[in-house]
């Protein structure tokens, strides 16, 4: 913020979610200078826990918090700037005067400095002014704790409180089966500045609460289980999507204030809908009122730029080896399931954490202690985080965006592994939309990269994420990618997403896909969603529904995708005519479903494909249904399976198979019946 910019002592708080710009005048004068006073709400222990690196819920202890100390109202500010000559709390209730309110630096070695300055009120506006011993320079900083900032471009941090009355006690009660490694999780990605905008209104912004009721109604009615909202933390750049992160312990107010994203996680648990936000310990936004060079120094980056530089990104990355940042870091996962109740965090682009010469030339990076190429400190974060939030909030997952093939990311750490509970399936994510893209006639030649992912399909907990980034940077959308004229590009997106749902693994889909957006992906617009009930469109978006409510209704699909006994393949060598089959079971054996999927245009009729079972086995999907904008061609409700030994089974079926398309068949025993 420019500190010259707050002459007249008024707040503005203009959130770009709302009709109206929301504007507080100070209920107090600027305040007289304040000696700096011993009072701490850090215990011995505490101070204790700090030092050695395990003390995970510094946003209780760190930043500002509002309270009464002998008879005063006002708020009490903690900073950790071990290399600072003086710190002062400078803001809106005092001119921006770093000689009214100095701040005093324990006596513990710690490197923290306090004070309590009364009469401060819930929406003043403030930094720290650092003076700096390693430079003697002047850092004026924003709260790496803080609540709440100003929105951006403006940069000041924000006195706010965190007290809210939730009503999600059902959903919290049953976490732990809601959100269960085999439990369905069909995700839809949404970034909340462009899912939905008002365009009558300067295609303004929805704020939180606008967009929870919209949200929950369609989210709900579309059948998904779970959202994923690109980041939410409070980052100056609005084109960064949120992946350049600075205020790890507020969402951001461009749509509102805290208690807003409150009642929208809230609002979503009420409809039976789980919360995952992306999070960001990789790397962080270079803006001088951030985290870089905080009091002069590299405290939560590294020094050097072969290791505190993301050459990618342009952005610093953090030093993991420091128990400072590990605890800020590990504080700030905390905090949001704690304080705002979500269900689970995915954390963003591991493999650069993972690797000390990621993305760079030989001579641009430092071999660790051993020589390798592994970043030892990094690993070392990656599992103590993971421990540390499964074992204090049950009913939690943490999700890895892990682009490599690095062993055992899903695995427990006292095995070896990483810890989290799933792994993003970027090797199926990227042949299939290879194999989908390419004009039928070849796909004979490619049929290994669209069965490939079958190989290492349980060597972690996967989920077939078909995400943002999959639709930007002129990469077109999930539709224009398809080949052939309009009628077919509808089909074979049709089959790529009957093929995500019905291949192992959880799934999720970026906003817009559901319906076949032509356009891809721009933040500053919103959706294109007067498609969404037309023609083609629509008829994408009943099917997608369709699958949606099917895929949490059948165990065989979501309660065994971990498991080899999940999944066997009836056939995949059929290259010449693009055809695969495979049966998924359910973990007690008793549910099985056959899929065929025809990746060419050509229809073919009484194809013969093994089953292990004979009877009746109940047609459930044709993904080329009339009401999808189908051709209609199928084998009317289901089909009887013959006493013909078949691709290695025992039985079989003979099928019409629709161009382009998948079909799904359920088992129906004697003594099961039909639903």
């Amino acid at each position: 913020m420019d500190l010259a910019s707050n002459e007249d002592n008024t707040v503005n708080l203009q959130a770009q979610g709302s009709k109206k710009t929301m504007m507080k005048k100070l209920t107090t004068p600027l305040l007289a200078p304040y000696k700096a006073t011993p009072i701490s709400l850090f215990s011995d222990y505490d101070i204790y826990l700090f030092k050695k690196g395990t003390h995970y819920n510094l946003y209780d202890k760190l930043g500002c918090h509002l309270l009464k100390w002998k008879g005063k109202k006002g708020a009490y500010f903690a900073v950790w700037a071990p290399n600072a000559q003086s710190v002062s709390v400078i803001g809106s209730f005092n001119g921006w005067n770093p000689k009214t309110n100095p701040m005093s630096l324990r006596e513990d070695q710690s490197g923290i400095w306090e004070t309590f300055i009364p009469g401060v009120a819930k929406g003043d506006l403030y930094k720290y002014h650092i003076v700096s011993k390693a430079d003697g320079g002047v850092h004026v900083k924003g709260d790496p704790f803080a609540f709440l900032w100003e929105v951006p471009p403006k940069s000041a941090s924000m006195v706010w409180n965190l007290e809210y009355t939730w009503l999600d006690k059902e959903w919290m009660d049953n976490k732990t089966k809601r959100n269960g490694l085999n439990s369905p999780w069909n995700i839809y990605e949404v970034h909340l500045g462009s899912w939905k905008r008002k365009l009558e209104e300067n295609n303004r912004f929805l704020n939180y609460r606008e967009i929870a009721l919209l949200l929950a109604s369609y989210v709900k009615e579309m059948g998904y289980t779970h959202v994923e909202f690109l980041p939410v933390m409070e980052h100056p750049y609005y084109g960064s999507w949120g992946y350049q992160t600075l205020g790890y312990f507020a969402p951001t107010s461009r749509y509102g204030f805290p208690q807003d994203f409150m009642f929208l996680i809230d609002y979503l648990h009420r409809n039976g809908i789980g919360v995952i936000l992306d999070w960001v310990p990789s790397h962080f936004a270079t803006d001088g009122h951030g985290l870089g060079v905080f009091d002069g120094t590299h405290l939560y980056e590294h020094a050097d730029p072969r290791q505190g530089y993301h050459p990618d990104w342009g952005s610093y990355i953090f030093n993991y080896g420091r128990y400072e940042v590990k605890e800020f870091l590990i504080s700030s996962a905390r905090f949001w399931f704690e304080k705002y109740h979500v269900d689970g965090l995915r954390i963003d682009a591991v493999a650069s954490m993972l690797y000390l010469d990621y993305s760079r030339k030989p001579g641009e990076w430092i071999p660790n202690k051993y020589g390798g190429n592994e970043n030892l400190e990094a690993i070392d974060f990656l599992r103590t985080l993971n421990e540390t939030l499964y074992k204090e909030f049950r009913g939690i997952q943490l999700i890895a965006e892990e682009s490599t093939a690095y062993p055992m990311v899903t695995r427990p750490t006292y095995v070896g592994g990483l810890g989290f509970g799933f792994k993003w399936n970027m090797g199926w994510m990227h042949d299939s939309l290879f194999y989908f893209s390419l004009d039928p006639i070849f796909r004979k030649y490619h049929q290994n990269r669209l069965t490939f992912s079958a190989w290492y399909a349980f060597q972690e907990n996967f989920i077939l994420s078909l995400s943002h980034d999959e639709v930007v940077y002129g990469k077109g959308s999930l539709l224009r990618k398809m080949p052939g004229d309009n009628w077919q590009k509808f089909a074979n997106l049709r089959a790529l997403f009957s093929y995500q749902f019905f291949f192992p693994g959880h799934k999720l889909l970026f906003m817009g896909g559901e319906f076949g957006q032509w356009d891809e992906w721009y933040h500053e617009k919103s959706l294109d969603w007067h498609l969404a009930s037309e023609g083609l469109h629509g008829q994408l978006c009943s099917m997608v529904k369709y699958l949606n409510f099917l895929y949490k209704s059948e165990k065989a699909l979501y309660g065994n995708n971990f498991s080899p006994k999940g999944f066997c393949w009836i056939d995949f060598s059929d290259y010449e005519k693009s055809i695969i089959s495979f049966m998924r079971r359910s973990a007690d054996g008793k549910e099985h479903i056959l899929c065929v999927f025809n990746f060419t245009p050509v229809p073919r009729e009484n194809y013969i494909v093994g089953a292990p079972f004979k009877g009746y086995w109940k047609m459930i999907f044709n993904s080329d249904a009339p009401e999808y904008g189908g051709s209609g061609i199928g084998n009317s409700l289901g089909k009887e399976a013959v006493s013909l030994a078949w691709q290695g089974q025992p039985y079989s079926l003979s099928l019409t198979l629709p161009p382009l398309a998948c079909l799904a068949f359920k088992k129906i025993h004697e003594d099961q019946p039909e639903n």
